[in-house]
């Protein structure tokens, strides 16, 4: 037996790759900091209840479940953050107005998903509760676009969807819930001939539109035909009538967007629009969001929310290869002023390696491409001779 060996995906993260996720994470905290967003660890473990309530049975799937051997009760290693956050708004921080929080931290999953198809994402996200207008959905997601950017992605496109319109149709349609699971699985698959067979037998302006809903996909020239082809239920205009306003509000901010009326992500979580975001070369998205008002229920209070979260393990992987952050080799020796030119190196920001006594080191490994030497009185760093 390899004792070495690690599952499968679940990898290592080498000193290179770890610096360069490190960096990314820190840059993001620091912009959801001035931006107001608060930062909250939630534990790694918790009673099953807390972690899949009002998430729906994916997120169930998706958990590793150990026995408590302090109570008995089954918990779970989180696979997703985002209702840690829903109950540490509701449960312990009680605010009565807006709260902004965000977090980092790796989540477990049972298998591998995402863009680096591991098990172990190092999961960032943002998260905003107390206000249930369209304006907290754009702040999201404008700060979704900020935070893409402060990292170096370009060429961002958002694709859009309000999962309000489906559950209003499926509501007024007076549709059960096994077909109502049935049509979900077929407008996922964009399979227009399925939908209309599922449909037959209901009224024909819910049948019309399940059925629109599968080519109502496009730029923002898509949410006017909408309008014109489906019901005009007050759900179904103000669900437009949003995604039109988020497609003003991101208009001039670097980006393309697309409308996906039949995308239903998260569709028993979330509860209006929901986004996801693209970039050349991802096969697929960066980072998912929406809104999800009735998480918080679950845990004693009901809070509009709306937020968004991303794998930075998986956002590296069309990244050029890391490479070493190089360093200045010094000898050893506890000298005065050796030690305070190390010092202020440091304090600049400069890595600096201090030999141990007695021990021949190679700078190479070391990632050491320059020294410090003593001449003209004084300590200087000069480059290693290859």
């Amino acid at each position: 037996m390899r004792n070495w060996l690690l599952p499968e995906y679940i990898e290592d993260v080498l000193p290179a790759e770890a610096a360069r996720i490190e960096a990314m994470r820190r840059t993001l905290l620091d912009l959801f900091k001035v931006h107001g967003y608060q930062y909250v660890i939630p534990p790694m473990l918790e009673y099953m209840e807390s972690l899949i309530t009002g998430v729906g049975h994916d997120l169930d799937l998706a958990t590793f479940k150990v026995v408590d051997q302090l109570s008995g009760r089954l918990m779970g290693v989180r696979a997703d953050m985002t209702p840690q956050a829903a109950r540490i708004d509701a449960h312990l921080l009680n605010h009565q107005g807006v709260t902004r929080l965000c977090y980092a931290g790796s989540v477990l999953r049972t298998k591998p998903d995402g863009l680096a198809l591991t098990r172990e994402p190092l999961q960032v996200g943002a998260e905003l509760y107390g206000h249930a207008g369209v304006e907290s959905d754009i702040e999201i997601q404008r700060l979704l676009i900020k935070a893409l950017q402060a990292i170096g992605i370009a060429q961002i496109h958002i694709d859009f969807s309000h999962v309000g319109i489906f559950e209003n149709l499926v509501q007024t349609g007076n549709i059960n819930a096994g077909l109502e699971k049935a049509l979900y699985a077929a407008l996922q698959s964009k399979d227009q001939t399925a939908v209309a067979t599922l449909a037959l037998e209901l009224d024909s302006a819910t049948r019309e539109a399940l059925i629109h809903l599968t080519t109502l996909n496009g730029d923002k020239t898509i949410l006017a035909k909408a309008a014109q082809v489906l019901p005009a239920t007050p759900a179904i205009k103000n669900a437009l009538a949003d995604l039109a306003k988020v497609s003003d509000a991101l208009d001039n901010l670097g980006l393309t967007a697309s409308f996906d009326l039949s995308e239903l992500r998260g569709y028993h979580y979330h509860s209006g629009i929901v986004f996801a975001a693209y970039a050349q070369g991802y096969k697929g998205p960066l980072a998912l969001g929406g809104r999800y008002d009735e998480v918080g229920v679950a845990f004693g209070r009901a809070r509009p929310a709306t937020g968004f979260s991303l794998d930075l393990r998986g956002v590296v992987t069309a990244l050029p290869p890391a490479t070493a952050v190089m360093a200045i080799y010094a000898p050893a020796g506890e000298d005065d002023t050796l030690s305070a030119k190390i010092a202020a190196l440091r304090v600049e920001g400069q890595v600096v390696i201090q030999a141990l006594a007695g021990v021949e080191e190679n700078t190479a490994e070391l990632n050491c491409n320059r020294k410090l030497a003593h001449y003209n009185s004084g300590w200087h760093v000069v480059a290693i001779d290859k």
